[in-house]
């Protein structure tokens, strides 16, 4: 699956996307796998209260399944202006 980082998640991980293979169930589940490859990944999850996701482009939250999941993007919370 494809997953793509947008500010500074991305600058944390060092890179804008990455295609992962797992066998994770859920977001939660992916997110740990990431948090334990290297210290970048480790840092960008490290407080998951500044942290949303989208699954195919549709907001969602970490307990959501990945089951038939295509895309994972990962970015901090937005304000509006």
């Amino acid at each position: 699956m494809r997953v793509r980082y947008f500010a500074w998640l991305r600058e944390r991980v060092g890179a804008p996307e990455e295609t992962v293979e797992t066998e994770a169930a859920t977001v939660a589940a992916l997110v740990e796998e990431l948090r334990a490859r290297d210290e970048g990944h480790a840092l960008a999850f490290a407080d998951l209260r500044a942290v949303r996701v989208a699954l195919d482009e549709e907001l969602s939250d970490l307990d959501a399944v990945l089951a038939g999941v295509r895309e994972v993007a990962f970015f901090p919370p937005m304000t509006g202006g």
